[in-house]
């Protein structure tokens, strides 16, 4: 019994150690990403709670943060949930699945707008992920899930 209690007190501990944030960013944040001219790889993976393929896809995301950790590739998982969705549904995902890649909210009305700047072609399907490198300007839009391997390819293509 006293082991069953060390083992709760550490899983608890270790459930409350994780918390990662969620910052909310805007049009302007994105717009800054895209622009940017340094040999950096952007990977931003547009995704929601409710998209199955999006949760799916996640696990590709964690790997390829994990493997480029050290250069100059940064992976942002951007969720498009509902206002209403993060306390609910964002925040608990984020913490049970402890997501390791920076996590942002984003959300504007104005969804036909803002997506059209980012690619002219995509309406708004998810999961959506763009690729950037600006000093190669390398831009690329890919609409569905992808797999690990062909972002690994990718990126290791992009990478300085």
């Amino acid at each position: 019994m006293r082991y069953l209690g060390l083992f709760v007190f550490f899983f608890g501990l270790n459930q409350s150690v994780f918390s990662q944030e969620i910052t909310r960013i805007s049009y302007a944040d994105l717009a800054k990403w895209k622009k940017d001219k340094s040999d950096t790889v952007y990977v931003i993976n547009f995704w929601a709670t409710w998209c199955k393929p999006c949760l799916k896809e996640l696990p590709s995301f964690e790997s390829l943060g994990e493997r480029f950790a050290t250069q100059k590739v940064k992976v942002l998982l951007v969720s498009l949930d509902q206002k209403v969705q993060i306390e609910s549904q964002l925040k608990p995902y984020v913490r049970n699945q402890y997501l390791r890649n920076k996590i942002y909210h984003f959300y504007d009305p104005k969804v036909v707008k803002w997506q059209q700047k980012i690619d002219k072609n995509w309406t708004g399907t998810l999961p959506a992920t763009l690729i950037h490198q600006g000093r190669s300007g390398y831009t690329k839009m890919f609409v569905g899930p992808l797999t690990y391997q062909e972002l690994y390819q990718t990126v290791n293509d992009l990478k300085p």
